[in-house]
This record gives C-alpha cells, structure tokens and sequence, in this order.
C-alpha cells in the first residue's frame, strides 16, 4: 500500500471521518448525506477530493452498477498513529516527556483528564 504519510488536508480527513465510521463499501451519495453541514458540499468537490484519497492510497475505488463505491484502505487508528508519531518527532523530539511536559504546562486537564490517563498508563504496564 503506498500510503503518502503527510497530514490530510481538513477537507480530506472531513470525508475519511465519514468513510471511517460508516459501513464499507460506501458510495459518494451516501458519504455526502454525512459530510459536516459546516461548508457547503458540491458533488464534484466530493468527487474530486475522492480522487485524490484513492490517488494517495487511502481509499480503493470500483464501479458496480451506475454507481462507484469507495472502501477504506486505513482505518482511523492507523492514520492517528501515523499523525501522533509525525507530531512527536516534529514538536517533542520523540520523547513522550516532553510532550506530557507541554501538554500539563499549556492546558488546563481536568481531573477526569488525569485520571484517563492514569489508567492508560495503568494498562500499558
């Protein structure tokens, strides 16, 4: 699979979050009906953006019928890894401390914050 590991545009992870939540195959009417109502969707903008996902290797694309259906390469999980490692390398040097260190200094966690984390680190052990 040849995955391009750079950061997905806001407009291309806006329609993988709808690809990755629905049921797979799904066709472009559907992922339409499910886009955010925060901008305005036109057709060959959908059309276009997934052009460009099956071209990066995010998406597989077949035609059945009149209709063409997308299928989903990478899971969600996958990608958030790959962008979770991009952004340590690139902001705490890959170090785990040094992003929990900014993390704890520029936010305000709540309790409940705190204690998800806890337990994450809980279960890594």
């Amino acid at each position: 699979m040849n995955i391009n590991k750079k950061r997905l545009p806001d407009t291309e992870f806006a329609v993988m979050q709808v690809i990755w939540h629905k049921p797979n195959p799904i066709n472009s009417s559907q992922i339409m009906e499910n886009l955010p109502a925060d901008r305005e969707w036109k057709p060959q903008t959908l059309l276009t953006v997934l052009a460009r996902l099956v071209e990066k290797g995010f998406l597989s694309s077949e035609k059945i019928g009149k209709e063409r259906v997308y299928t989903m390469l990478m899971s969600e999980d996958e990608y958030l890894a790959i962008e979770t490692e991009d952004f340590l390398h690139r902001y705490a040097g890959q170090s785990i401390g040094g992003f929990f260190k900014t993390l704890f200094s520029s936010s305000s966690l709540s309790k409940q914050d705190l204690e998800e984390l806890k337990n994450i680190i809980n279960e890594g052990k």
